[in-house]
């Protein structure tokens, strides 16, 4: 049976996907072949001999050491997309919110007297001017990073009748393809912050994007702008922005990362963090991580993994081996030179690499033994070496 842990509340039908008379699965597991965890902060001391894969139910990654795992050969998936159409929702509250003072309403009929039931009307009537606002359609929204979010994000907008800009410097051949032709791409972040009524972000926080919102950027807004924040806190500096706003070059920030610099500004709304705070995106991104660890532990396969290379092969005859290795030269070699001197036929095999990392999938036509495992694992640069076989039932 293959080992499990799962750290906080994970979604049932994530947990469904594991087949009870295969699987072990349990918090208190002390030795897992996988953890699977939403926010839970893992740290180096998760880390058992037997663990070679985290799922993280949910996009971001920052609760989890990549570097530490990645040398440990410990893959690390994460679900891109599964919480993508609560994200857009939210973003389409976020846009209806920037351009009427629904919340100013209602704060000012909760203040209305219960007692005056007859002025409550008359009132209304005369009050409700002070609470006009603008409507979306025809208004120029810009889109920073076109990915899963992004591009549901610029359907939605387009529906909506406004006019769609887009920039994203790594976008994938995936994301062009699911882009609408109405979205007209920009060279670069400044010229479409420039041309844009309201900006939305939907960029990971990475060393390129932290802070990329900030005094200097922020010049370059059209003077009475929007800006929304479903993505990442840290894209955003708060004291920057702060000021931005205070000068009312930024009209509005709605976010869903409350900062200090922030709270109870004019002109700022924010959420605590509900991007993905639905029932649906929760089983979605439980049931993706839980799937793609199956793939892993039973066939090897590797699907979106925050720091190894993808690599899927199909099952063929034989016996199936996962090596995790340092990236450097002749590693395959010695490997492949070991079965030869055993007579060990290779079926099929696969090498991917990612940076300092790669991964190899070998079939093949012998059951690899103990004595086996242990001279490929001596090999300097490999990380580690496992006999991949499909759960058993217990």
């Amino acid at each position: 049976m293959h080992r499990v842990r799962t750290l906080n509340q994970i979604s049932v039908r994530g947990l469904d996907q594991f087949a009870r008379d295969k699987y072990e699965l349990g918090s208190e597991i002390s030795d897992p072949d996988a953890i699977l965890v939403r926010s839970h902060k893992l740290t180096p001391e998760y880390v058992t001999p037997s663990l070679r894969a985290v799922g993280r139910a949910g996009a971001g990654v920052n609760n989890i050491p990549l570097d530490d795992f990645t040398r440990l050969g410990i893959v690390v998936f994460n679900t891109p997309g599964a919480n993508a159409n609560a994200v857009k929702e939210l973003v389409m509250a976020g846009l209806l919110l920037s351009g009427r003072d629904i919340l100013g309403g209602i704060d000012f009929v909760n203040g209305l007297s219960a007692s005056a039931d007859g002025e409550i009307g008359p009132r209304v009537e005369a009050e409700k001017k002070r609470f006009k606002g603008t409507e979306l359609k025809g208004k120029t929204l810009g889109i920073l990073g076109l990915g899963a979010i992004g591009s549901l994000v610029a359907d939605m907008a387009l529906h909506l009748d406004m006019n769609v800009l887009g920039f994203d410097p790594a976008l994938s051949v995936d994301a062009a393809w699911r882009l609408s032709s109405r979205v007209k791409k920009m060279d670069n972040s400044q010229a479409l912050f420039a041309r844009s009524d309201i900006v939305t972000l939907h960029v990971p926080a990475i060393d390129a994007t932290r802070g990329m919102i900030n005094a200097e950027s922020l010049r370059t807004f059209k003077p009475g702008a929007t800006l929304l924040n479903f993505a990442r806190e840290e894209i955003v500096n708060p004291a920057d922005l702060a000021d931005a706003v205070e000068s009312g070059h930024i009209a509005r920030y709605i976010s869903d990362f409350p900062t200090p610099a922030l709270l109870g500004k004019p002109g700022v709304i924010a959420t605590p963090h509900l991007g993905a705070s639905t029932q649906e995106a929760e089983e979605n991104c439980a049931v993706m991580a839980a799937d793609q660890l199956i793939d892993f532990l039973e066939h090897g396969n590797i699907r979106n993994s925050v720091n190894f290379p993808a690599i899927v092969l199909e099952r063929s005859e034989g016996f199936r081996l996962g090596i995790a290795n340092n990236n450097v030269p002749r590693i395959l070699g010695s490997i492949l030179s070991i079965l030869a001197d055993r007579n060990i036929n290779v079926i099929d095999m696969l090498n991917k690499s990612r940076g300092d990392v790669a991964y190899n999938l070998i079939d093949i036509g012998a059951r690899p033994g103990p004595n086996l495992l242990a001279e490929i694992a001596a090999i300097d640069g490999v990380i580690n070496v496992r006999e991949i076989v499909e759960a058993a039932a217990g």
